[in-house]
């Protein structure tokens, strides 16, 4: 028929019908791409107040989404890099244990002896799955002086080691010597925050400020680092560290509770194999029985993030939730947009069809205009998403990933071809004759 009919005759949304009889494949489906593509921005364009409406539920469930996933996303990250500054393969000897339920049962450890400095003695000498042990203790609020400049910091003290369990990045000076750290010589790091607010305009280094009523000389400050969103410890650049027998020496009459750190090899099994041999020294130093349970806790930070992860996935499961809602009624919006457009389109269908036009043909220019509408949608929601990551949540700094935007982009895919499928095939599937008698 198509041979017949002059060329005049036939309309121009019609030219896909002859670019579908082209013998190059490739060239065939290219044209058909554009002319579907066109197709669609007609659609958009021809009433725009009425596709944004109905696409405004693909917009709010992409947003719901992604916002969601690119927060947790965040929080992860930064928790993880707080979590960095404890180490890595690290494992903690205190009092409390790392118990994340309803009800903590305090009553069962409250008796419990704190670890001594004997112990990380006897630890670091003993243990030989231990790349490193540390005996560190610390004080949450502590003034520290420096003539009228004055400020309150978190105190820590450590033993030599603590370089090799924790990130301790020092932008002026030096780290401590042994043989600071063995006599208790009064020497200190300082956090950038610290030095900035003591020593306005000038160098930190060899300058001394006083802890307690004793001055310290500084032998180093610390790279600045902001707090993070949950920092572990503080914020780092809010801390002053000296050595661990002169923090015992400045409070020996209320002296906080020592925390055992130690360091082992690069495998679960290396922590297992340190663990199991932590557990019988500090067993046979307290003389316990085989019958008593450990007067002492074995914690690894990872137990925060595998707590922390669980409450991630309830924000993740409730942000699919909320989207899924939303994207069905803009699904619905998307479905009621392409039946409409086949409604309008009949006879223009029943003439492709009598030019040649393929029902696959009919169903994918339709298919692909369901799918680009989803994808406007979804778009526009990822932008929203981007333009909420220039907004500060606290200390919390909100990053879009590639991942969220490709995962933004694909569910958008899926919407539209679900909920465009219906309306496409009835599309291909409509008689040319009855298509092209109607009005």
């Amino acid at each position: 028929m198509a041979h017949f009919l002059p060329k005049a005759l036939v309309p121009s949304d019609t030219a896909l019908s002859f670019k579908a009889i082209s013998s190059d494949p490739v060239l065939t489906i290219f044209r058909q791409v554009l002319e579907s593509f066109r197709f669609a921005w007609q659609a958009l364009r021809s009433n725009l107040l009425r596709t944004t409406l109905s696409l405004l539920g693909v917009t709010i469930g992409i947003f719901a989404i992604i916002a969601v996933f690119t927060i947790v996303d965040s929080m992860q990250r930064s928790i993880k890099e707080s979590l960095g500054s404890l180490g890595t393969n690290v494992v903690y000897i205190q009092k409390w244990p790392f118990v994340f339920a309803d009800e903590y049962p305090w009553w069962k450890y409250f008796q419990r002896p704190d670890p001594t400095y004997n112990e990380y003695r006897l630890l670091s000498e003993r243990l030989e799955n231990a790349k490193a042990v540390v005996a560190m203790s610390g004080r949450g609020s502590v003034t520290m002086k420096n003539g009228n400049n004055s400020i309150n910091a978190r105190l820590s003290g450590v033993s030599f080691d603590y370089k090799e369990v924790s990130d301790v990045p020092i932008a002026q000076g030096r780290y401590f010597t042994p043989q600071e750290m063995e006599a208790a010589r009064n020497v200190t790091l300082i956090g950038s925050e610290v030095a900035e607010k003591l020593f306005p305009n000038q160098s930190a280094i060899g300058q001394t400020i006083q802890i307690a009523g004793l001055k310290f000389s500084v032998i180093g400050v610390g790279e600045k680092k902001g707090a993070g969103f949950l920092e572990i410890g503080g914020n780092p650049d809010l801390r002053c560290i000296i050595p661990y027998n002169s923090f015992a020496k400045l409070f020996s009459s209320n002296r906080p509770s020592l925390t055992i750190c130690v360091k082992g090899y690069e495998s679960d099994a290396g922590l297992e194999n340190l663990e199991g041999e932590i557990k019988g020294l500090l067993r046979a130093r307290r003389s316990l029985r085989p019958t008593q349970e450990d007067s002492f806790a074995i914690n690894r930070p990872e137990a925060v993030v595998g707590f922390i992860s669980g409450i991630f996935s309830v924000l993740t499961f409730a942000g699919w939730i909320i989207g899924g809602f939303s994207m069905l009624v803009g699904g619905f919006g998307i479905a009621n947009i392409m039946f409409v457009s086949v409604k309008e389109r009949t006879n223009l269908i029943g003439i492709q069809k009598s030019l040649g036009a393929k029902n696959y043909v009919i169903l994918l220019q339709f298919l692909f205009e369901a799918v680009l509408l989803a994808v406007v949608g979804g778009l526009v929601g990822i932008l929203l998403v981007y333009l909420l990551s220039f907004m500060q949540l606290g200390s919390l700094d909100i990053i879009l990933t590639p991942g969220n935007i490709a995962l933004g982009t694909l569910v958008s895919i899926i919407i539209g071809t679900i909920f465009g499928i219906i309306p496409a095939a009835l599309a291909a599937r409509m008689n040319p004759v009855d298509a092209i008698r109607s009005k």
